[in-house]
């Protein structure tokens, strides 16, 4: 993909051009959903000690739902914090402009979802019948009707400005240790999973990119996610480690 940036600054007349030869789909805009390491609607739950940093939001959900955590809510009511979590945990229950700004994370997570999901003209259909483990990928748009699974660790390999979306119409599961390694200058953020169906990382077992869930996620004991997760029902972490260094 060729592509260009422009931003323009109206108020002092001024405009930057960023031209650069990017491979791969058009990137994700995530919205008011990206400003959060994880987004859920009904529910995260953590067996600790596990460590996350970055917000964690909840909606429409309350914060009854932010289970494990050991919440201290703030004075003001906006947020809450844990010692599990480096940043502040939010749910619908909060006081204002709490509410407000999730509901709107939580469209833009439907909407980021649609987009990622909906998206044509893959580079490859059904890779392996979904059993992937073992190979690299190129930048591209990648589909699969089924389910897959990692079961030993894979490459993506590209620069700091090339895309990946891996469509997945089943579920998605990797083995316990199985590494998803990044070369060449890939970034998390240009890497997204838009999953339909649930979503595990199996124990110890390191992870990038963005996950867009139908359904749940769950990080089995010792996993690592550098990315976000963006769940429509619940994220489940048992001594997990998320991060949002993109």
């Amino acid at each position: 993909m060729l592509c260009s940036y422009f931003l323009q600054l109206v108020a002092v007349g001024l405009m930057t051009i960023n031209s650069c030869a990017a491979k791969g789909p058009l990137p994700v805009f995530l919205g008011q959903a990206g400003s959060y390491v994880i987004f859920a609607k009904s529910g995260v739950s953590t067996v600790p000690s596990s460590k996350i940093t970055g917000d964690i939001a909840l909606s429409p959900a309350a914060s009854t739902f932010l289970t494990g955590f050991s919440l201290t809510k703030s004075a003001v009511g906006t947020s809450a914090s844990s010692v599990q979590v480096v940043g502040s945990l939010f749910a619908a229950d909060f006081k204002s402009p709490t509410p407000s700004l999730l509901t709107t994370g939580a469209n833009s997570m439907i909407t980021a979802f649609n987009d990622a999901a909906g998206r044509s003209n893959p580079t490859s259909i059904n890779l392996a019948s979904g059993a992937i483990g073992g190979r690299t990928f190129a930048p591209g748009l990648y589909k699969w009707t089924s389910g897959v699974s990692i079961l030993s660790s894979i490459t993506l390999t590209g620069t700091a400005v090339d895309t990946w979306i891996f469509q997945i119409s089943g579920t998605l599961i990797t083995a316990s240790g199985v590494k998803v390694t990044l070369a060449g200058g890939a970034l998390p953020k240009n890497i997204v999973w838009v999953v339909n169906g649930a979503v595990t990382l199996g124990s110890t077992s390191q992870f990038n990119g963005v996950i867009l869930a139908a359904t749940s996620v769950t990080l089995q004991t010792g996993a690592t996610l550098n990315g976000r997760i963006l769940a429509q029902t619940g994220v489940a972490l048992q001594k997990a480690v998320v991060t949002v260094n993109l």
